[in-house]
């Protein structure tokens, strides 16, 4: 598990109660309560406490048959020297990732098929650390928070969507949706993945945004009517450039407003980075969608102001750079 924060800690838990071998690779305080007391998960479905590996040197894990990356995608492309000790050739990468990943036109099959997309893959930076035929695509319906270091919260969702790029099915897929449904997750393996990622970035697109705009849980963002009509219209946006890639989440909008009521006093990542002082995971998230939808030539006036309101949000809570005074 590389970058084993809260979900990256939760799975390796599991997997570990499950039989599976596995390496919690952290750093600062997590890693030194885990390393001295292991992991606790903390979870309405039971308590759960375990003794595994955790370490800030990959290469003490050495070559494995699966990396998980629980990195931030902003992180991806400085990952090549953690990566490397662990990569052997038939390594595969599970990015437990929000919103659309780098590898999301690989083997895709329609009239795209291939194209990078520049906002989750500037320059080609992240292809070149972690090859789009390495990736297995995971979609996480999973919450959780760390409540204090090496103590998970799992607050509600135990499903962990994979699959191929290309559809097909794999023994690999199989293989790590075996030692996930040990440990106690739901791991099914879809044949369209790209599906389940346009399904969990309806939420995100607009969830997330919004929370770290207004400190706001995903109950209150849902059940305050004008957050309400504004995560509806940038949910609608979202599944009109699905649309024009040829894809239809096949969820409504008001189920998925439904969702985000029932998971109640729930703080986002993004909402957790911004008061950690991290970056902000605008790229996969809302970022990447625009871009796709300049592609198909799609509209998006409600995500675009969302995001410029988000993306100085970013800028001005790290002190990334001066403003300057708009003129008189």
């Amino acid at each position: 598990m590389l970058g084993a924060g809260a979900i990256g800690a939760y799975m390796g838990a599991a997997l570990h109660r499950g039989g599976a071998e596995v390496t919690l690779i952290a750093r600062g305080a997590h890693l030194a309560a885990m390393q001295a007391n292991g992991v606790t998960v903390l979870s309405p479905r039971g308590d759960f406490h375990v003794t595994v590996g955790a370490t800030d040197d990959p290469a003490a894990a050495g070559e494995v048959d699966f990396v998980v990356l629980g990195l931030k995608a902003q992180d991806y492309a400085g990952a090549g020297p953690l990566l490397a000790p662990l990569l052997a050739p038939e390594t595969g990468i599970v990015a437990a990732q929000n919103g659309i990943p780098w590898w999301y036109f690989h083997r895709e099959g329609g009239p795209f098929d291939g194209r990078r997309i520049e906002a989750v893959d500037p320059g080609g930076a992240v292809s070149a650390v972690l090859d789009p035929r390495r990736a297995i695509g995971c979609v996480v319906y999973s919450s959780t928070e760390l409540e204090a270091p090496g103590v998970v919260r799992h607050i509600e969702g135990t499903r962990f969507s994979i699959g191929e790029p290309d559809g097909s099915a794999s023994a690999r897929c199989d293989e790590f949706s075996a030692a996930m449904v040990a440990g106690g997750l739901k791991c099914p393996v879809e044949p369209d993945i790209r599906n389940d990622v346009w399904i969990k970035l309806l939420g995100n697109v607009a969830f997330n945004p919004l929370s770290a705009l207004t400190r706001a849980t995903m109950a209150e963002i849902a059940t305050y009517p004008p957050t309400r009509a504004a995560v509806t219209a940038v949910m609608q946006e979202t599944v009109a450039v699905a649309e024009g890639l040829g894809r239809r989440p096949d969820v409504s909008i008001e189920r998925r407003l439904a969702g985000a009521e029932r998971v109640g006093a729930h703080r986002t990542s993004m909402l957790q980075d911004l008061e950690a002082g991290k970056p902000l995971e605008l790229a996969p998230v809302i970022e990447a969608v625009i871009e796709l939808a300049g592609l198909v030539e799609v509209p998006v006036p409600a995500m675009a102001a969302l995001h410029a309101a988000t993306a100085l949000l970013d800028r001005t809570s790290r002190g990334a750079g001066e403003l300057t005074p708009a003129a008189c």
